[in-house]
């Protein structure tokens, strides 16, 4: 996939997040993801449902992502856990977008990232499904990340590594403010997609719609 802005290589670089930023994944994709893996758990660890449910939401509290607490504590194998957890036969009828985003960024100047915490096949299913796996230069997914998700920092230093590019050059297009927090410390520029009025201290522009990029704009000069 390639960014067809023309723009040069010292023009900055956008990390998009995906999950609640590009598309709205809280009425059926969010809740079908917590589903897939209560019902993991309940297989794998012999759990009842409530047992599962709570085990999955502590240790999403405990360590960030409830993969690590299993990785950690029960030996869980990565690959199999993504893959089992996030099959969506139906796509389609559950993402939830706006087909105007493919022209906003289309325009907009600078290079396009992915920077997800989701696995790398979801991430790519679901920009083909909203339109836009042409906008994006590169993807990066859990793997891409060595399974340490947002907001810790080895993230993003993949991330940076593999761009070949220092953090100033950046800018995180983000609606979890964690993890703007933490690119904000890094050094990036950061935008936070979110209808609350409050702007905290690390936010350089806020959105109320993901579709208002252009007010953004000028934070690739």
């Amino acid at each position: 996939m390639r960014d067809t802005s023309g723009s040069s290589d010292a023009t900055r670089v956008w990390l998009f997040d995906l999950d609640n930023t590009l598309h709205d994944a809280s009425p059926h994709i969010f809740p079908h993801i917590n589903r897939s893996m209560t019902e993991y758990l309940m297989r794998h660890l012999a759990l009842d449902e409530a047992g599962a449910n709570a085990l999955r939401i502590e240790y999403w509290h405990r360590y960030g992502a409830t993969l690590l607490g299993l990785m950690r504590n029960h030996g869980t194998d990565a690959a199999h856990f993504l893959h089992e957890t996030h099959q969506f036969p139906q796509l389609e009828r559950m993402l939830v977008f706006n087909r105007a985003l493919a022209a906003r960024l289309r325009h907009l100047p600078g290079r396009k990232v992915l920077f997800s915490n989701a696995p790398e096949a979801y991430a790519r299913a679901v920009l083909r499904g909203i339109g836009l796996e042409r906008c994006f230069e590169r993807v990066f997914g859990i793997e891409q990340l060595g399974l340490q998700p947002k907001p810790q920092s080895e993230s993003f230093r993949r991330v940076l590594h593999a761009l070949r590019l220092p953090a100033h050059r950046c800018i995180m297009v983000e609606d979890t403010l964690p993890n703007l927090r933490a690119a904000k410390a890094l050094g990036m520029r950061t935008v936070w997609v979110n209808r609350g009025s409050v702007r905290p201290a690390c936010v350089d522009v806020k959105l109320r719609n993901i579709l208002d990029l252009r007010s953004a704009a000028h934070l690739v000069r």
